[in-house]
């Protein structure tokens, strides 16, 4: 059983609920153990260090801090969330580099009695101890219902390869790690160029014209590959294409209908898990439809039967998720 330090973030707590338990559910089969950070604050996400950086880096570097303490030295942190990872990654790579901003990040943890030694952390996403540490050939091992025939899309999102300082990715613009992971479960993977393409973050709410595009570009992009669904790693990406593609669909009278799973929930199918315990069925955008490809029967949603279509055919209702806040269009968003 090899142990890690396990920062699990503020999205797998709330948006990305099935991504905890889906992780939840497949690492002791490999062999996984992780240790929770006692007494972890929010990473700050995107902006804060925009905002004010020695406090964002403050903010963060406290999970760094706790992390050194709870293990009493030099450690891995495993992060599953792409903004978490790269902003724990991001810090520790800045107070190696930089004496002034360790001595001002030190500065501010003493007010709460840390102390962070820089490079005491080696921080790591889930993905790449799975590919690394465990192997892609302990991963087969434990298939007992392939992904044959499953067509998928393998998104990681902008972060998870950018900037990587330590060179953990084999590349940042097409990295190819979650394609083999896919393989290794049985999956079709197609070849997707937009595999590190933005979601658009938090644009839906700054200029909706521009979030809704870069939604668009992802779907149709995995559509025109006729791929089942999209599989990720980012818990902002999988709520941004899954619980935005109606509102997308309405922007632009489209009719997509591509569910996005985290790759932890695909591991956990082919491990043989119930799709309940991986927290499948509660995406907006149903998987039922390319699930049962590979022999899965999911329940309908509550929103689907039906009334009849035209010339008495059923219908189908496109399951529909609460409606979601969207601002006032504005300027070039009228």
């Amino acid at each position: 059983m090899s142990t890690y330090l396990y920062y699990p973030g503020c999205s797998l707590s709330s948006t990305a609920r099935a991504y905890a338990e889906s992780l939840t559910a497949i690492v002791a089969p490999l062999g996984i153990e992780l240790q929770e950070v006692d007494d972890w604050n929010c990473c700050g996400a995107t902006e804060y260090v925009t905002l004010s950086p020695l406090r964002g880096y403050a903010l963060i570097g406290r999970n760094l801090a706790l992390a050194e303490r709870q293990r009493g030295g030099p450690d891995t942190l495993v992060a599953p969330c792409s903004a978490c990872y790269v902003n724990l990654a991001k810090t520790d790579r800045y107070v190696r580099e930089s004496p002034v901003l360790r001595d001002q990040l030190n500065e501010a943890l003493a007010a709460d009695s840390l102390h962070y030694t820089p490079g005491a952390m080696t921080v790591r996403h889930l993905l790449e101890v799975l590919i690394d540490d465990v192997g892609l050939d302990e991963v087969a091992r434990h298939v007992v219902r392939p992904l044959n025939g499953l067509r998928v899309a393998s998104y990681l999102g902008c972060l998870v390869s950018r900037p990587d300082h330590d060179g953990r990715w084999s590349s940042r613009e097409q990295p190819l790690e979650l394609d083999r992971l896919m393989a290794a479960l049985g999956a079709e993977v197609v070849d997707y160029p937009l595999r590190t393409a933005c979601c658009g973050g938090h644009m839906t709410q700054i200029s909706p014209n521009t979030g809704f595009e870069l939604i668009r570009r992802l779907i149709d992009g995995a559509d025109r590959l006729h791929a089942d669904l999209l599989v990720t790693v980012c818990p902002m990406c999988q709520m941004n294409v899954d619980a935005y593609q109606g509102e997308m669909n309405r922007h632009f009278r489209t009719h997509y209908q591509v569910p996005i799973l985290f790759f932890t929930q695909l591991i956990g199918l082919a491990f043989g898990l119930e799709p309940e315990a991986l927290g499948i069925g509660t995406e907006l955008v149903s998987a039922r439809q390319a699930l049962a490809k590979i022999g899965i029967e999911l329940p309908p949603p509550a929103e689907e039967p039906v009334a009849a279509g035209p010339a008495g055919r059923p219908s189908r209702k496109a399951k529909r998720g609460p409606e979601l806040p969207m601002p006032a269009p504005r300027g070039d968003d009228r």
